[in-house]
């Protein structure tokens, strides 16, 4: 059984035997509920590596393979061909990602229609930014309009995209987060896990998985009993109920 249940079912067997009254519940016994939980270091080692190659931390990923002997579940090469695809995008230089894009896998694009018009949008916000006005109309024009005519979600984000030409001041602009470095991160991100879809590994690692699913046992938890939970996830530290 992985960790994830075993901790999963750990809680839900408590919060059971506490359903008829909240109960209070000290720390040194929690702590030794949290004790009895039996979790491999073979299962948090595989946690962590799949963590570092999922969000492209080659070099960590290649030091923790030969420190820790756990072996990656994709060739560590192909990070760094997707990471290189990745940073274009966030650089703006959205035509060169595509290119890497289509020298690691030319159906990635050809198969997710999505993703190509929202990479063919960054590049008309990256012209717009750079204050190619002409060019980016005629790119709007040949290149998207035709996408927008057979997708109604398409052409709202083209309408939205253009919007921008017709502010001066991009701050006052509703539409003014288009040119923020958030958008790049996001259509990055996206091809970041199209990339790992089409390399047959999770767009999205493990760990924040479990992370939300901790939050979610100990908010069913705390309607059945007060007990030291973790409310900042960045130090795991157990704090005591307030009574």
């Amino acid at each position: 059984m992985s960790m994830f249940w075993i901790v999963i079912r750990q809680l839900a067997e408590t919060g059971e035997a506490m359903a008829t009254s909240k109960k209070v519940i000290t720390r040194e016994e929690w702590e030794k509920k949290l004790n009895d939980v039996q979790i491999r270091k073979e299962d948090m080692n595989k946690l962590v590596m799949n963590f570092l190659v999922t969000e492209g931390y080659v070099e960590a990923a290649e030091k923790f393979r030969m420190e820790s002997g756990t072996e990656p579940d994709i060739d560590l090469a192909t990070i760094t061909d997707r990471m290189a695809v990745k940073n274009a995008v966030q650089c703006g230089n959205v035509e060169d990602a595509i290119e890497k894009v289509n020298d690691l896998n030319p159906e990635i694009l050809d198969t997710n229609p999505q993703l190509f018009f929202h990479l063919q949008q960054q590049r008309l916000i990256e012209l717009i930014r750079n204050g190619k006005v002409e060019e980016a109309l005629e790119f709007a024009q040949e290149e998207l309009a035709p996408r927008g005519e057979e997708n109604q979600s398409f052409l709202e984000e083209l309408e939205r995209t253009v919007a921008l030409l017709a502010f001066e001041d991009v701050s006052n602009c509703p539409v003014g987060e288009l040119l923020d470095m958030s958008q790049r991160l996001k259509t990055a991100s996206e091809v970041n896990a199209a990339i790992l879809t089409s390399q047959s590994h999770e767009k999205d690692p493990k760990l924040p998985s479990l992370l939300k699913m901790l939050i979610w046992a100990q908010n069913q938890l705390d309607e059945k009993a007060a007990y030291p939970r973790i409310n900042d996830l960045s130090n795991a530290t157990l704090e005591d109920p307030a009574i």
